[in-house]
């Protein structure tokens, strides 16, 4: 298993470097610790492995090996799911059906929102939530969270530092073709200056 670290890690065999713990104790001592959770910067790339290099060098991008094995294994997906609703948590947000990927506002929104607004670093990290999400057979999840800070960002106006990531990459980590497509007809139906959408052609906005 030694070429696998993010799933040794996912498997509570080994700790996330540098200075970390296993997934166990992680998911036991971090939670809801929000202030460790936004300013320590070296867990996000073990929480949510993807093909790519991250901030921390000591991490390892996710090979096509583990990422077979995170679609199969049911305790690593269990562990995952929960890594998952720590960081929904840290956000103000909580996933409200599993089956669905649901999600709704947490009841300390407003705090949560207020940190998201402060610290722009947090867009990165969902930008690579999203992706781990859609390649670790979590794609359903994807849409639904998207949705949810498009409706944020242009329709309730509460996250305005958070908008301009939603457009540029949120959307376009949603690898279902369908949805993603009603993503864009949605964030073009409510974008209050519609001459000024640049994230479809205007063929495709002639259709909506």
């Amino acid at each position: 298993d030694n070429d696998l670290p993010n799933i040794q890690f996912y498997r509570n065999q080994i700790n996330f470097v540098p200075d970390g713990v296993n997934i166990e104790e992680f998911h036991k001592t971090w939670s809801k610790d929000y202030d460790r959770l936004e300013y320590v910067h070296s867990y996000i790339q073990w929480l949510f492995p993807i093909p790519e290099k991250g901030m921390n060098y000591l991490s390892s991008e996710l090979s096509p090996k583990e990422a077979k094995l995170f679609c199969t294994d049911e305790e690593v997906r269990r562990r995952l799911l929960v890594s998952y609703k720590i960081m929904l948590d840290f956000y103000g947000i909580r996933l409200v059906n599993e089956e669905t990927g649901e999600v709704q506002r947490a009841e300390n929104w407003s705090e949560r929102f207020d940190n998201l607004n402060r610290n722009t670093h947090n867009n990165l990290r969902i930008t690579r939530i999203l992706k781990c999400l859609g390649l670790l057979d979590f794609g359903h999840y994807q849409a639904p969270l998207v949705r949810f800070f498009l409706e944020e960002t242009l329709v309730k106006n509460t996250l305005p530092r958070v908008r301009q990531s939603v457009l540029d990459y949120f959307m376009f980590t949603v690898l279902d073709r369908k949805e993603r497509q009603e993503l864009i007809k949605y964030a073009f139906l409510k974008f209050n200056q519609r001459d000024k959408f640049v994230w479809c052609p205007r063929r495709i906005r002639s259709k909506f």
